[in-house]
């Protein structure tokens, strides 16, 4: 934990750098860009040290962060809330996207010094075997922003800045709910690795049930949101974004899929099968480059939802069936479709409320 504190931070540095060097050469006379893009940056270094999270959920104990979470959360809306009613400037609305994820690791770092008996340590033989593990996750990762962010920049270049920020509503209500898939699948992460050491069938069953959930409760957002894009988008954004609507009601349904990547990578790491992870999202990256390219022309900010939408499908499912060493884990997604492992799941979390 110490090491990949140390090493996060040191990357963190890093890239505030390359960052602030690749606005100052794109934009050498907006120096506005260039102050707002470094103090937004200070969020990387917050995340960072955010990493102490994984400790609570390996030792069980992630009612911490799910508390310490919800009081920064509050406490940051408070204060964007203030500055907007005192009409601040952009520059502290940067800062203040740090804020909670600063609280957040100060807090649980505080509370690690005192539950823990061990003290964070830094090792560079320790750094030199994570780094072998995570470079293919790095890699992975470079390639899910490409196909995170290129639509918004095909958009642009292809039709205007309008229709990237009706695209952009559309992604972010569609959105809104990641926080409760991301929180299930981090409670599920320690259970899979910790039954992968007892034994294959509770293993597979805990993996099959964190599918099944994710799948259905996605399945659900995705039906809801679809049904009342327009109250939704009425509500948040105004008549203005009215034909968000219509992007929302198709490009919802994409999370269903991407949902099923998080979960996927559980079973890659369990499995030390890390190697493929580059080669899964690089097809992804470069399907949806493709299908941007083809279909923005055509039928415009749908098209890079529905481009959104095929891409996530055949990153997360068609290629896991492609890539032969990784079927396995499709099988077990498969078995994910069926209802009763979240059924069952949630009368146990009925019977424990009660």
């Amino acid at each position: 934990i110490g090491t990949s504190l140390f090493f996060n931070v040191l990357s963190s540095i890093a890239c505030i750098i390359c960052v602030c060097g690749f606005v100052y050469v794109a934009n050498p006379n907006e120096i506005t860009t260039l102050i707002v893009c470094a103090l937004y940056g200070i969020s990387l270094i917050s995340q960072a040290l955010e990493m102490i999270c994984y400790w609570y959920q390996a030792k069980m104990i992630a009612q911490y962060t799910s508390i310490t979470g919800l009081a920064a959360y509050i406490i940051t809306t408070t204060y964007k809330i203030y500055l907007l009613a005192t009409e601040k400037s952009v520059y502290w609305f940067a800062v203040s996207n740090a804020l909670d994820y600063f609280i957040i690791a100060i807090v649980l770092i505080s509370i690690y010094f005192k539950l823990s008996n061990q003290k964070l340590r830094v090792s560079l033989n320790r750094f030199k075997h994570m780094f072998a593990k995570s470079k293919f996750f790095i890699v992975s990762s470079l390639m899910v922003t490409v196909f995170a962010q290129i639509d918004k920049i095909m958009l642009k270049g292809m039709i205007s800045e309008e229709a990237v920020g009706i695209y952009s509503a559309a992604v972010t209500c569609a959105g809104m709910t990641s926080f409760v898939f991301s929180a299930i699948i981090d409670s599920f992460r320690p259970a899979i690795f910790e039954n992968k050491k007892i034994s294959t069938e509770a293993y597979e069953k805990s993996l099959i049930s964190c599918y099944s959930i994710i799948i259905y409760l996605s399945l659900a957002q995705s039906v809801a949101c679809t049904v009342f894009s327009r109250l939704i988008i009425a509500f948040l954004y105004g008549d203005d974004y009215g034909n968000s609507a219509s992007v929302l009601g198709l490009i919802v349904w994409y999370t269903t899929f991407s949902y099923l990547g998080p979960v996927r990578n559980i079973w890659i790491l369990a499995e030390n099968k890390q190697k493929y992870l580059w080669i899964i999202n690089l097809s992804g990256a470069m399907a949806n480059i493709v299908l941007n390219g083809v279909l923005i022309p055509y039928i415009g900010v749908m098209g890079a939802a529905l481009a959104s939408l095929v891409t996530q499908f055949f990153t997360n499912v068609i290629v896991g069936f492609i890539i032969k060493p990784i079927r396995y884990n499709n099988r077990l997604m498969l078995r994910g479709c069926d209802p009763r492992p979240m059924i069952s799941y949630a009368k146990k979390i009925i019977s424990k409320i009660k």
